[in-house]
């Protein structure tokens, strides 16, 4: 993919940006060696790897998910706020 002054225009209508006269040319030197970086990536051969390839023998490992209970801290917590009940925040109505 070749960038040009045509395609810059269109990124900065894209993402809403303004790029100064005097750096386009320097934006486009900038985004062109990127672009060709990427496109050679497309020269790796995948087919043979499985998309869920990893190089982590047996997967990730995984710890036990054991939730930890402090009520102290909801106390604490609830303990800054005027009004709560049943460990819960009290607020006012938005829906009506």
């Amino acid at each position: 993919m070749q960038i040009d002054h045509t395609v810059l225009a269109k990124l900065e209508k894209l993402s809403h940006l303004r790029v100064d006269e005097n750096k386009k040319d320097e934006i486009i030197s900038q985004l062109s060696s990127i672009v060709s970086y990427v496109e050679n990536l497309s020269e790796l051969d995948t087919d043979s790897l499985d998309a869920s390839f990893s190089t982590l023998t047996g997967g990730t490992p995984m710890r036990e998910d054991i939730p930890k209970s402090q009520p102290s801290v909801i106390k604490s917590i609830l303990a800054n706020n005027k009004t709560s009940s049943d460990d819960f925040f009290i607020v006012p109505a938005i829906i009506e």
